[in-house]
């Protein structure tokens, strides 16, 4: 048997079982693309019941907003700012948050804060699996929050809906953790899509925020979740723009630099804003008294507001489409960038439940309105527009507080209708978002859970093991020995250095993998076919990530075998794809090492010449 145990270089010529082949090869593409095509059907589902949940929502904040201010039964939108309550405006919003804090205490303490992180820490901490309760008690404490006056959105509730409702279709029918992120992320971005028509920017938003990846396996579901949200605005809330906007024409050179520069103010505002919100919350903290009471502390504060600036309270997207269609008041505009922001801080960080996007963008769009007048007393001939001021801050201050650049740009976009807007928007946007990312090392999305210690990604670079195939990293030179040999005579002349063998049968066929670990277990006289594991089959084209993931679901503890036309060429182990990713990871790093170091030799070289001039100046 000694004449057996040998490595044969390059093809083994060890032909596999058909069946084998068949089923670990080409009916793993197909069952992969029918798990895609299956978690897409259920995107599409979920997305049209978070359709109608985000009508019930709207309608249910709606009707409160009338019950607490209006003292009437009616779902007719009347916005809170027009009641004549007088001094028993201020009582209404603290009730509202007390409310929120039973909820919270009672209910699930999940419901507090605006969603969006909250959605983050579930993908990234716990295999973004959320409680089913969010489902309804999400909608509900928001319901109750908006409608009683606070100063929030509702897209960011129904966003933590709909994650929730996508994670509880994921925990019913157990699916993989990642399919499970896939569908919360459609969901949370349906949601976005059904307030506000606006599918395009949804997508982005699930890419910026949610998935930290560009794939098919993710991309398609959470696109087709996006566009039937879209489908469900249109349904059930009407086909216009979101936010009316006037007509306007494509700037000059020097209105563009000048939108740029207000989205660079801009975007130092919103990291001043940020900063405020956490230090409020940091405040509450330290107050003596229960969380729960904390809502009714930040909702006292919102009604004390409303009571001096009543178009502060609630929503407010109709102060959104007063300042972009120039309607606004001085009084209104000033209002809405100091007084919105105060209210709406205080209450967020009193940790109620409400969406950030729509308060973001008022405040943003108010500063971006004060920025165009000036613009327009000191610079009168560059052709600042004061609509498109108002667009360029409300997008750069969502992009700087959120470094969501995408999202911001098209959102703006999508809402408003008004493609001439795009070099603006992209200019202040893109302002905004240098501006954070150089001097913020956190987000508003990202700072609370930073602050428990989770990392989220700031990059979306290819997977290095999706650029690895099978065959580049594969040991080729595994020992091949006939299946009736024993135990005792194989060991007696297989190499130290050996861990695996391949085992055919008798008809030289490939039957398997033996660890030379479990044949030093057994009895010498234990034929190698009793030893045997039959591993799973991964081909040399395919990439690392998917051998990974095979070699994560072996239960037979033996490595993945490589196949090419029904014939065994190789086996990778997890030690060669750890060396593999470990080596490019060095790459990588020598790369950035290297081109540190030529800028600094640069830099070195400059000044050289730099102090030679000066020298020679003074000779």
């Amino acid at each position: 048997m000694a004449g057996k145990v040998k490595a044969r270089k390059g093809m083994l010529g060890l032909p596999v079982n058909a069946e084998m082949h068949s089923a670990s090869l080409e009916g793993r593409s197909v069952g992969t693309k029918k798990r895609l095509l299956w978690i897409t059907l259920l995107a599409v589902l979920a997305a049209v019941v978070i359709g109608f949940m985000a009508k019930g929502m709207v309608l249910l904040i709606d009707l409160i907003t009338n019950i607490a201010f209006q003292g009437s039964f009616s779902f007719e939108y009347i916005p809170p700012g027009q009641n004549s309550l007088g001094l028993w405006v201020i009582v209404v919003p603290a009730i509202g948050g007390a409310l929120v804090g039973l909820m919270a205490l009672y209910g699930s303490k999940a419901i507090r804060g605006h969603g969006i992180p909250e959605a983050m820490e579930m993908i990234l901490t716990n295999q973004s699996k959320i409680k089913p309760a969010i489902t309804y008690l999400k909608p509900l404490s928001a319901a109750i929050s908006i409608g009683t006056g606070g100063p929030f959105g509702a897209e960011g509730p129904i966003i933590s809906t709909g994650g929730a409702l996508g994670s509880m279709v994921g925990q019913l029918l157990r699916i993989s953790p990642n399919e499970r992120k896939v569908l919360l992320a459609a969901g949370a971005t349906a949601g976005m899509s059904a307030i506000f028509g606006s599918p395009i920017a949804a997508i982005f938003l699930a890419i910026e925020l949610l998935l930290f990846e560009f794939a098919p396996r993710s991309l398609l579901p959470v696109a087709m979740g996006c566009i039937t949200g879209a489908a469900m605005h249109h349904l059930l809330f009407g086909a216009e723009p979101m936010f009316a906007m006037p007509p306007i024409d494509l700037p000059g050179n020097y209105a563009l630099f000048t939108y740029s520069v207000i989205g660079l103010v801009i975007g130092l505002l919103s990291l001043a804003i940020t900063k405020a919100v956490y230090w409020v919350e940091d405040a509450f903290e330290k107050l003596p008294v229960h969380w729960m009471w904390w809502p009714a502390i930040g909702g006292l504060a919102v009604g004390i507001i409303g009571y001096f600036a009543p178009r502060t309270l609630g929503v407010g997207y109709e102060n959104i489409t007063d300042l972009l269609s120039g309607k606004a008041t001085m009084d209104l505009i000033i209002g809405l960038a100091v007084l919105k922001l105060l209210s709406w801080g205080i209450a967020l960080g009193s940790g109620t439940s409400g969406g950030t996007l729509a308060p973001m963008m008022t405040i943003g769009g108010a500063i971006g309105c004060l920025l165009g007048i000036l613009a327009q007393r000191f610079l009168p001939d560059v052709g600042i527009v004061l609509p498109l001021a108002v667009l360029v801050g409300m997008a750069s201050m969502f992009a700087g507080a959120s470094r969501a650049f995408l999202t911001s740009v098209v959102f703006a976009l999508e809402t408003t209708g008004r493609i001439e807007a795009l070099l603006p928007l992209l200019g202040g946007c893109a302002a905004a978002y240098l501006v954070s990312y150089f001097l913020m090392p956190n987000t508003i999305m990202t700072e609370k859970i930073a602050r428990r210690g989770i990392r989220t990604p700031d990059s979306y670079e290819p997977d290095i093991l999706e650029q690895l195939s099978v065959g580049s990293v594969m040991e080729r030179d595994i020992p091949v020995v006939a299946g009736h040999s024993t135990a005792g005579e194989t060991l007696s002349t297989v190499q130290p250095e050996v861990e695996f063998l391949f085992v055919s049968d008798s008809d030289e066929t490939f039957a398997g993998v033996v660890r030379v670990v479990d044949m030093h277990a057994a009895a010498a006289d234990t034929a190698l076919l009793q030893l045997v594991r039959v591993p799973l089959v991964v081909g040399p084209n395919d990439d690392l990530r998917m051998a990974a993931r095979e070699l994560t679901r072996s239960a037979t503890n033996v490595p993945v075998v490589v196949v090419e036309d029904g014939v065994v060429i190789g086996l990778l182990t997890s030690e060669a794809l750890l060396r593999a990713y470990g080596h490019r990871m060095d790459e990588h790093a020598e790369n950035e090492a290297s081109i540190l170091l030529h800028r600094r030799r640069l830099k070195v070289v400059a000044q050289g010449k730099q102090l030679f001039r000066s020298v020679m100046r003074r000779d």
